[in-house]
């Protein structure tokens, strides 16, 4: 976890030869981050919380509506169902990473790996659902009508989306563990450390964002053309949600996949020496991911809350609740009215 990392990481010098005469000026100074683990600590758990209970409700939601009340699925469904689990596996790593924000990591090195890589894991494929989603909407607009039904290349797709991102968490598997200061980190073997370092941040940018980006404005575009130049439809609400949908993913991916960009480059050329320079950047990097991962809260919004057809299917589960809890009422009333003798019932109602 990127954020996790950088507000635990400080500047060391190496020691080297320990015979002879050392000019200790040349050493890097330590850097001393606390203000940056103070922020965090208040931040993150702040955060992460809010984060936590808006996404697992709206997603839920989600869940629960296709995997029990919609039975005829679309490949967009399928896709839509796989990005709400990917959401929620993710913000179930939420409260670990914010107990360690404030207490450290208490769960042992295993848990540590598990939870890194399941965090990579469902962030990814959560990007890579995104843009499968952008693809099937702009074969249903600009291609011909074909056969609705969820096939096998669909299944298919899905399970290359996951086992993609299954690959890109085994570093986290192999390198993440738990310091001398309780803090679940990667460490890197010495003469690996800078050219693995990058290389993996650099697979994730384009595997998690420059490739779902690329392809989501591909075929949006193409799709909002083809809608403006169709005759006798209601254009604006279609065009309305595909620019939403663009910018909301631009707005809450882009700024932390510049700082990791950034990131990237500081780890290969070490441009970053100055001490201020570097707590900046950690805190840039906790803020930019946080707004990152709060695209998992508005994914149900985006993709299922404005649709009809999810609209209708909600309604129809809130009506079948209420008529069963009315029922339920009606039959745990006690009738005061009548002289008759009944049976003991609850005076609670459901």
């Amino acid at each position: 976890m990127t954020l996790e990392h950088n507000q635990s990481t400080d500047y060391y010098y190496e020691e080297n030869e320990m015979n002879g005469t050392h000019d200790y000026s040349q050493y890097e100074v330590i850097c001393i981050k606390e203000e940056v683990r103070k922020f965090a600590k208040v931040f993150l758990p702040a955060f992460f919380t809010i984060a936590f209970i808006i996404g697992i409700a709206g997603n839920s939601i989600v869940v629960a509506i296709y995997a029990y009340y919609k039975k005829q699925r679309t490949k967009t469904d399928v896709y839509i169902l796989n990005l709400a689990v990917a959401d929620l596996l993710l913000l179930f790593t939420l409260p670990f990473w914010a107990v360690n924000a404030v207490h450290g990591w208490v769960l042992g090195r295993i848990m540590c790996k598990v939870t890194s890589a399941l965090y990579t894991v469902n962030f990814v494929s959560g990007m890579q659902f995104l843009a499968c989603i952008s693809i099937d909407r702009y074969w249903a607009v600009t291609k011909a009508p074909r056969q609705s039904g969820v096939g096998k290349p669909c299944w298919l797709i899905c399970f290359c989306v996951w086992m993609a991102a299954i690959l890109l968490s085994i570093p986290q598997l192999v390198f993440y563990t738990v310091n001398h200061k309780a803090r679940c980190i990667p460490i890197f073997p010495y003469h690996l450390g800078t050219s693995v370092k990058a290389s993996i941040q650099m697979l994730e940018i384009c595997i998690g964002f420059v490739i779902p980006f690329l392809i989501m404005g591909v075929c949006y575009f193409v799709t909002a053309r083809t809608l403006i130049r169709m005759p006798n439809i209601k254009k604006s609400r279609p065009l309305k949600v595909l620019l939403t949908v663009v910018i909301v993913f631009i707005v809450t991916q882009l700024p932390y996949n510049i700082v990791r960009f950034c990131q990237v480059i500081d780890i290969i050329y070490s441009l970053i020496t100055d001490c201020d320079m570097s707590k900046r950047m950690d805190v840039a990097i906790q803020i930019t991911e946080s707004i990152a991962l709060f695209h998992s809260c508005l994914n149900p919004i985006l993709y299922v809350f404005m649709g009809a057809s999810f609209k209708n299917y909600i309604m129809k589960v809130a009506k079948k609740y209420g008529s069963w809890r009315r029922r339920r009422q009606n039959a745990e009333e006690i009738p005061f009215d009548s002289e008759d003798p009944t049976e003991p019932t609850s005076t609670f109602s459901i």
